[in-house]
């Protein structure tokens, strides 16, 4: 039987944390915990603490800390996380690690690994403004990367016309990348304290930076 995988991914907005989640959770068979992901879930499903977060979300106001820490802990308790997960986009703040820490231990566990994926500014503002989603199904694409569609300004997998984020512009950009710097950037020395952070640089093609955050996860010191 393979060792877990509890991991946390760090890295600032775009620099592709959900694109490498995505074929290393079907390889470790562990699920993704993205933080975006379980706010939309809990709001579509109307549980109490859904309708608590969409009070602040129909406002423009950020989800507290308690809310979005009890989503995940709840998260963490369901079966399929009992083998390991990858988590992207929690915890964000010193306060947030402070919690995980406090949550897995509750449940005998700890985090195996931490994954900084390091990207310039630059390469980050290029990759957003080219960002393009399905409205549809979800599916993620790049005009400024080999993510493109196959047919411009389409879905290959349902045809839906794609759409450009409203807060994929560079202004929102720059002022994303500002809070990270200010709330999230601190977390790498957090963890770099525990002996569990390897800092990966994420040029190159998908496949590769990919077999860098496995080789990452698995190096044993």
């Amino acid at each position: 039987m393979s060792e877990q995988k509890r991991l946390l991914f760090l890295g600032a907005p775009g620099v592709g944390k959900g694109t490498y989640a995505g074929p290393l959770s079907q390889l470790w068979n562990i699920p993704t915990i993205s933080t975006g992901d379980l706010l939309r879930a809990n709001v579509k499903k109307e549980t109490e603490l859904g309708k608590k977060a969409r009070e602040y979300m129909d406002r423009g106001a950020l989800v507290p800390d308690d809310l979005v820490t009890q989503m995940v802990a709840d998260r963490l308790r369901e079966a399929d996380a009992a083998e390991g997960f990858i988590l992207d986009g929690f915890p964000r703040t010193l306060a947030q690690a402070e919690a995980l820490h406090e949550i897995l231990s509750r449940q005998d566990q700890a985090l195996t690994g931490v994954i900084n994926i390091d990207v310039t500014r630059d390469v980050i503002i290029k990759r957003l403004t080219g960002r393009r989603v399905c409205p549809q199904c979800g599916a993620n694409y790049n005009v400024n990367t080999n993510l493109t569609p196959k047919k411009e300004g389409y879905c290959d997998a349902c045809a839906a016309a794609l759409m450009q984020r409203s807060d994929d512009n560079e202004e929102t950009i720059k002022k994303r990348l500002q809070i990270y710097e200010e709330q999230t950037a601190p977390l790498i020395d957090f963890y770099r304290r525990t002996g569990l952070l390897r800092t990966i640089t994420a040029l190159g093609e998908i496949d590769e930076i990919v077999g860098m955050i496995r080789s990452a996860a698995e190096w044993k010191q």
